[in-house]
């Protein structure tokens, strides 16, 4: 995963997600920043949280590129601005 944050100015953080757990009303995502620093981040996703990202997960612009098998093989390219 990359982030970035308006907070941190141009700068990207690479993200490799540790796991995600339910702590009450909340699933809590455990993460590690590798670049530029290491950070360990967590955090908490609500059901409402959840809906959007189901929605944005049925599109269908995202299912077929879920769905496309190379996809899952290749290393991915950088999406540039975003």
């Amino acid at each position: 995963m990359l982030f970035r944050s308006t907070g941190l100015g141009k700068t990207e953080l690479v993200v490799k997600v540790r796991g995600l757990r339910r702590q009450g009303d909340y699933l809590i995502m455990d993460a590690d920043t590798t670049e530029p620093v290491r950070w360990h981040i967590r955090g908490a996703i609500n059901i409402r949280d959840i809906g959007t990202i189901l929605k944005g997960f049925l599109k269908l612009s995202t299912l077929t590129w879920l769905l496309c098998p190379t996809n899952w093989r290749k290393e991915p390219q950088h999406p540039g601005d975003y």
